[in-house]
């Protein structure tokens, strides 16, 4: 057999294996998320959310939370938790947001968080003059002999936050996030376990200050 040719025969079940196995390589690949539609997210946020967070994420009253220019991956990471998976119990074990996110696809789900993102949130207020003290030393520097560090620390100084990791606070209901926090407290909401470790260090009286404080950053 003529060498040039057997030469090539040999070489081409390595080269057809190299081919094979770069395509597997490229098809596991994470796929970049297609850019989100506000358009399409505004419409699920007046059809599927207004009622308890109003269309434009500025929620009427504090047992639902203000979403307006909170952070988008922040909120599709919230989303997902809610999700029910077969056989597991969801991150954030919620009937009700379970039934609200149960016919959105993960895009839906980017594009809705993105319009929240999108919208102005209405600033709000600390109602009680008398533990705005306690509420900032909390907020600025934590409580030492119990372990709390400043909130500061990951939401920042004026309660932005930071993308995906740490949700927005400044301005957020006062009665949410004190909810919030005694569920982590009592470990009710389970997608975040260092939370769960501070809440468990606060008392009702530091909490309730904490919460209202918030409330009033800008």
């Amino acid at each position: 057999m003529n060498r040039g040719v057997w030469k090539s025969l040999a070489a081409t079940p390595l080269a057809l294996a190299c081919i094979l196995l770069s395509g597997v390589v490229q098809a596991a690949e994470p796929q970049t998320p297609a850019k989100p539609d506000l358009a399409r997210g505004q419409a699920i946020a007046t059809q599927v959310c207004a009622a308890c967070h109003a269309a434009d994420g500025n929620s009427p009253g504090g047992a639902y939370p203000k979403l307006a220019g909170q952070h988008a991956e922040y909120l599709y990471k919230q989303l997902v938790d809610f999700k029910a998976q077969p056989g597991k119990t969801p991150a954030r074990n919620n009937p009700i947001m379970a039934g609200m996110v149960a016919a959105l696809n993960e895009q839906d789900m980017r594009n809705v968080s993105a319009y929240f993102a999108s919208q102005t949130e209405k600033p709000g207020v600390a109602r009680n003059k008398d533990t705005v003290p306690l509420g900032e030393k909390i907020y600025r520097g934590g409580i030492a002999e119990k372990g709390v560090p400043a909130c500061a620390s990951c939401h920042g100084p004026t309660g932005a936050g930071m993308p995906s990791q740490y949700p927005r606070l400044s301005g957020q209901w006062a009665e949410y996030t004190e909810a919030q926090l005694i569920a982590f407290r009592n470990e009710t909401r389970g997608n975040n376990a260092p939370m769960h470790t501070i809440g468990g260090r606060l008392s009702d009286k530091e909490i309730k200050a904490v919460s209202d404080y918030v409330a009033g950053l800008r």
